[in-house]
């Protein structure tokens, strides 16, 4: 199995022009505990029966579904209070799924947006899957995008579960999506705009 170093070095090679705009490489601290490795977690999105099965194969219920040619929507119950709603849209090129969560029945004005970096796929015209890579970004409009999850990835490859050349194009895709974030003014959905997909919200 290849090296860690080799990754770690292509991460930071690949990151680093987006660091030059102050972009939050979370790659842990030095001497931290190593992570605990795990498989890409797999979860469906039913959406005949208003379901979605996690990645421990529990069923939770959705609100609604709402499908563009670009991707999925769903909303449903937020996990955690205080927050009452959770929306999500699947979008399958650029390959990320996007969170927020609130309290209101109502679009936030400064709204946190969890950008998650996967394989978005729609198996049959009312059931999808999604494979979610590790990183995460985080991102608020007209702020520096926070990137979080190189340790799981890194822990994942060492554990075997995933091979150095899908490493790779995970640690590229995530570049790619920061760094368009941060061309269109640190804001995801002038980056989105660019490739055509407009989003709804409630």
């Amino acid at each position: 199995m290849t090296s860690l170093n080799p990754l770690r070095n292509a991460a930071r090679n690949l990151l680093s022009t987006v660091h030059t705009h102050g972009t939050s490489q979370n790659t842990g601290p030095a001497g931290a505990p190593a992570r605990t490795a795990r498989k890409p977690s797999i979860e469906y999105f039913d959406i005949a029966d208003c379901t979605k099965t996690d990645a421990r194969g529990f069923v939770r219920a959705v609100e609604s579904y709402h499908a563009e040619p670009w991707g999925l929507y769903l909303v449903r119950a937020a996990d955690t209070p205080p927050d009452r709603f959770t929306e999500t849209w699947l979008l399958p090129d650029p390959a990320v799924r996007i969170t927020m969560s609130h309290a209101n029945n109502a679009h936030d004005r400064d709204p946190i947006y969890h950008v998650h970096v996967g394989e978005y796929t729609r198996l049959e015209p009312k059931r999808w899957r999604a494979i979610y890579h590790y990183i995460d970004i985080v991102s608020r409009n007209g702020h520096t995008p926070e990137l979080h999850g190189l340790d799981d990835l890194f822990a994942a490859h060492d554990a075997g579960y995933v091979d150095a050349a899908e490493a790779q194009r995970i640690i590229e895709r995530a570049n790619s999506v920061v760094s368009g974030i941060v061309a269109h003014d640190r804001h995801v959905e002038r980056w989105l705009g660019s490739k055509g997909i407009t989003l709804t919200w409630l």
